[in-house]
């Protein structure tokens, strides 16, 4: 049996009760909060123990919070807020916050491939600046 959105539509499985989707698939997105709880603790560790090298070689004081998240950890925690947010539809909304809704070419990519979300602050900061 295929799973997914379109192939269970497709499929007829649409009709299944709520108590049957979760037992279906509740371990499997379990495991993945998991491993997302677990992603983001070893970012923090991570930015913890950054911080208590720089404050050491410099002579700071370390200060929690003080740090910038990087953008895509931001896009993640924002998304989480939508999962959250009780609102239908999450699926779209969640890829329409990490899409890039720019439509003037850039003259040069950074990197090959993609990064997965967009750095919002940057386009804060250049909406402030027009």
């Amino acid at each position: 049996m295929t799973t997914g959105t379109t192939a269970g539509t497709a499929l007829g499985m649409h009709n299944r009760t709520k108590r049957q989707v979760i037992d279906e698939a509740f371990m499997e997105h379990r495991a993945k909060v998991l491993d997302l709880a677990a992603f983001l603790d070893r970012v923090d560790r991570a930015a913890s123990a950054a911080s208590a090298a720089s404050a050491a070689s410099s002579g700071a004081s370390l200060v929690t919070g003080d740090q910038d998240d990087d953008f895509r950890t931001d896009a993640l925690r924002r998304a989480i807020a939508l999962l959250l947010d009780g609102k239908p539809e999450r699926a779209r909304r969640i890829l329409e916050l990490w899409s890039d809704r720019s439509t003037e070419p850039i003259a040069v990519a950074p990197m090959k491939g993609a990064l997965g979300a967009v750095d919002l602050r940057a386009e804060f900061q250049a909406k402030g600046r027009a």
